[in-house]
Order: structure tokens, then C-alpha cells, then sequence
């Protein structure tokens, strides 16, 4: 089966990135478990502009306003405990994610998940950040200064595994 990577894009951008010949400047990384699922603890990390809401600043989404091929390329930590969500993203609706965080940020299911013995453990903090980093991307404060920050950050909660949901 054919599968369009495109049909939810704009047709703008949809061209843009099937006439691009764009390859990753490093290879996909890939590690293998170092133990069965049920001895993993997991991490959660979203692209959904998700944010604590009263305790941190949603994302700056005023200059991405004023500057539309500018993104936030900061991160947001969410305590899985409790999570009280609001989202800061220009690009998706989202009604549903206030509804149900679990739409975009399953952190009741890997509660279920752990309570059932599935999986070992789910990290006490989720992570967010806001996909949207411009036309063309400017993924260098990611790859550069938040990323390595989270990454840290997951390594010190002893995350094992990491579910990442886009937005």
C-alpha cells in the first residue's frame, strides 16, 4: 500500500519538501533495549506546545506571530502526576489535547501501563516542545542546547525509553 506522506500538508509545503533533496546529516540512531519492556521506565516527550499551566510561560507564540518563519525552540516540563496542561501552538487545533491530554500526551495510559506490569516505570517528569521551528527549520537550538538539555534531564530520571508524540 502507497502510503502519502504529503496529504496533510499544505500543497506549498508539500512541494517544498518533495523537491528538496534533503539527506540527514547523521545517521538514524538506533539502541537496541537494554532490558524487556516490563524493566523499562519510559519517558513521555511531546512536539505539542504543551505547557504547565500558572507554574511555567507558554511558548512565544506572539513572535511567532510578528516573525511566521520563526519557532520556540525552547521546552517545557509537565510533572506526569498531575499534569495541568495548556498549549501554545499555532499549527493544530487544539480542543482535543484540553479535553484529553492523552490525545497528544498518553500519560494516563503508561500510568495504566505500569499499574498492569507492562512496561516498569514511567519517568516523573513529560517534556514539551513546539514543533513548529519555522519555514525553512532552525533546528540548531535543539540539536545545539534543548535536546542535550532533556536528554540529560531523562537520562537523571533513569529513562530506559522514550515516546515521542508529534503534534
Amino acid at each position: 500500500m502507497d502510503v502519502d506522506s504529503f496529504k496533510y500538508l499544505p500543497r506549498v509545503i508539500a512541494a517544498y519538501y518533495q523537491t528538496t533533496d534533503r539527506q540527514p546529516e547523521f545517521p538514524i540512531p538506533w539502541t537496541d533495549l537494554p532490558r524487556p519492556l516490563a524493566q523499562c521506565t519510559f519517558g513521555l516527550v511531546t512536539s505539542g506546545g504543551l505547557y504547565q499551566r500558572v507554574v511555567e510561560p507558554p511558548f512565544d507564540v506572539e513572535r511567532e506571530r510578528a516573525e511566521p518563519t520563526w519557532g520556540d525552540p525552547t521546552f517545557r516540563t509537565i510533572p506526569v502526576a498531575n499534569p495541568q496542561v495548556g498549549v501554545s501552538h499555532l499549527h493544530y487545533n487544539a480542543r482535543d489535547v484540553l479535553a484529553d491530554i492523552d490525545v497528544l500526551l498518553p500519560v494516563h495510559r503508561f500510568q495504566e501501563l505500569v499499574a498492569e506490569g507492562r512496561i516498569g516505570g514511567l519517568a516523573e517528569h513529560a517534556y514539551s516542545f513546539m514543533g513548529y521551528q519555522g519555514f525553512a527549520p532552525h533546528t540548531e537550538a535543539w540539536e545545539q542546547t534543548y535536546g542535550p538539555q532533556v536528554a540529560q534531564r531523562l537520562k537523571e530520571e533513569g529513562v530506559d525509553c522514550v515516546l515521542l508524540t508529534p503534534a
